[in-house]
């Protein structure tokens, strides 16, 4: 008898053990939150400036990558072409993959703007070899830029934004400059009002305060000018992960180049306005993490890059491992909860654990987007709000990613699935009918939501029996933001179409903002010569490939 009862304790103890292990991994994470946030306000003030402008003007390669974007090719070709820059050190290449009707629509355009006398090139490739990754370095074959541009299709780029980012490569280190992400659609619906919060937290508190504080930043994929020669040195785009981008950015820097982070430069884009297509985007994203981290992170960890280099890298690259460890809490949440009640029966010593889990790991998280709109928005307590909804469905989507991991880790590359664009903001544009024409089109059953749904009736569940017992702790909070998530995920997985734009639908909401942006970009005129539009500070003039003192370069104070 005694046996069994030592054996039953054992065993609850050995899980409770388990239990804090996970939590503690999780914790460590949030514990890197306040430090990304203090680095942020440390060197906040350590801004890139311009110390030299370049005497003539370099030749610069944009490129456009796409696969089946009908609904935003054209708005992409015709931004790009209005860019502001002198015509004959232009060169733009539309990186065509489509088997759909997008390969028309871009051979229009593309025809339409070569009799306005632009060097545009149609490349299509009848095959997916490599993915995007795959079709920019086919690009690169013919690209006769010093300098490359990147916009992805639902991107609409600024007329000034060559001008303003090229003065910035006369500093001969500098090997790539990231624009800021502006969302075409932030305020369509709940989903993308709570998608941007979350991008706004990556680009102006986590991009800032890695670039300025001297560690490794990542290219964003889009909105971002690369240094020829340091694509190059780099070994050039490579396809054995999803994330070519973020593969390339530590190749670069592994080999010495210095990146250029401009938060004050924006590029709008299109918010998955649809929970299936940001589930996709997301998987691509976590798994194509965790597959750089297999590749690069020995290799960061066995150089000789200074210990604080190598630490935010571990912290960027594993940040990914933070969905598996949500999974367990999940499914271990409430049994938790009721042995804490029965280990921590005295009372204060539960409740003092429970605050300094919700120290580290809750607050942590809040801090770190409250910041990110407070440094965006006067009016930034209206986006409070949407904290709590925030954290709920990063701990929805953790399934999602969690699955989207292990395959980075341990499975094959996989495909590139893209993500689909919808052209909201467009004249005529209804994403909800397209969203709906999808799934009809898709007929495979996919089990993830049942998974996702049943997790969240198991957290509903568990809440009634914590409050019908009396069991109610500090942790009910942290149940109650499971279940939600959970249940959003999995419901707007299914009815995605017609939930994912409920907040759109109940505001009345009609996109106003959405087709001004476009509009004033496609009002801009063409110019016999495109030249820069904004004003250059006073600085030395300097020819194209000249070496710089340190005086002269990017200052990053």
């Amino acid at each position: 008898m005694l046996e069994a009862i030592f054996s039953e304790e054992l065993f609850l103890y050995g899980y409770l053990l388990v239990y804090l292990l996970v939590l503690g991994l999780v914790c460590f994470y949030g514990l890197h939150r306040y430090q990304l946030v203090h680095l942020y306000y440390k060197y906040r003030r350590n801004t890139p400036r311009i110390r030299a402008c370049f005497l003539h003007r370099p030749r610069i390669t944009v490129q456009l990558p796409m696969f089946n974007e009908s609904a935003v090719a054209r708005r992409l070709i015709d931004a790009t072409c209005r860019i502001e820059y002198p015509r004959d050190l232009l060169q733009i290449q539309v990186l065509d993959d489509s088997t759909d009707e997008t390969v028309n629509i871009v051979a229009q355009a593309v025809s339409y703007w070569r009799e306005q006398g632009f060097d545009i090139q149609h490349r299509h490739r009848k095959d997916r070899r490599g993915y995007k990754a795959g079709a920019l370095a086919e690009g690169l074959k013919t690209a006769t830029g010093e300098f490359v541009m990147i916009f992805d299709a639902d991107f609409i780029p600024p007329t000034d934004i060559l001008s303003r980012t090229i003065d910035y490569f006369t500093d001969h280190r500098v090997g790539m400059v990231q624009a800021r992400w502006e969302h075409l659609n932030r305020d369509q619906s709940l989903l993308t009002r709570t998608q941007a919060v979350l991008l706004d937290g990556h680009f102006v508190i986590e991009h800032a305060a890695r670039n300025r504080s001297g560690r490794f930043m990542s290219f964003n994929g889009t909105a971002g000018m690369w240094r020829r020669a340091c694509i190059d040195d780099a070994g050039g785009w490579q396809h054995d992960t999803l994330t070519e981008d973020l593969d390339l950015s530590y190749r670069a820097q592994i080999k010495g180049w210095k990146f250029v982070y401009l938060p004050d430069l924006t590029s709008p884009a299109e918010l998955p306005p649809d929970m299936e297509c940001f589930k996709q985007q997301q998987y691509r994203w976590a798994k194509g993490g965790a597959q750089t981290c297999r590749k690069l992170l020995p290799t960061i960890l066995c150089s000789r890059l200074p210990k604080r280099i190598k630490l935010e890298a571990f912290f960027h690259l594993t940040s990914c491992t933070v969905y598996l460890y949500m999974v367990l809490l999940t499914l271990m949440l409430y049994p938790v909860v009721y042995l804490k009640v029965h280990v921590f029966a005295e009372g204060w010593l539960r409740y003092v654990f429970d605050f300094s889990v919700l120290l580290m790991a809750t607050f942590s998280a809040s801090m770190f987007y409250i910041a990110s709109q407070r440094e965006l928005f006067r009016s930034w307590a209206d986006s409070l709000k949407y904290i709590p909804f925030l954290m709920a469905l990063g701990l929805g989507i953790s399934l999602n990613n969690a699955r989207a991991v292990l395959a980075g880790f341990f499975g094959e590359p996989g495909e590139f699935v893209r993500t689909e664009k919808f052209g909201v903001g467009c004249s005529g544009s209804r994403w909800k009918d397209k969203a709906a024409a999808l799934r009809r089109a898709d007929r495979k059953i996919k089990l993830q939501p049942f998974f996702e749904l049943a997790i969240g009736l198991y957290l509903l569940t568990c809440l009634f029996l914590c409050c019908g017992t009396l069991r109610v702790s500090i942790g009910v909070p942290f149940l109650c933001l499971f279940m939600v998530g959970y249940l959003y995920v999995s419901l707007t997985t299914w009815f995605g179409h017609r939930l994912g734009g409920l907040a759109e639908d109940l505001q009345g909401a009609d996109l106003v903002s959405v087709p001004r942006i476009e509009s004033a970009v496609m009002a801009a005129p063409i110019r016999p010569d495109h030249g820069p539009s904004v004003p250059v500070a006073p600085a030395p003039v300097i020819p194209p490939g000249s070496e710089f003192s340190k005086d002269q370069s990017v200052n990053q104070k």
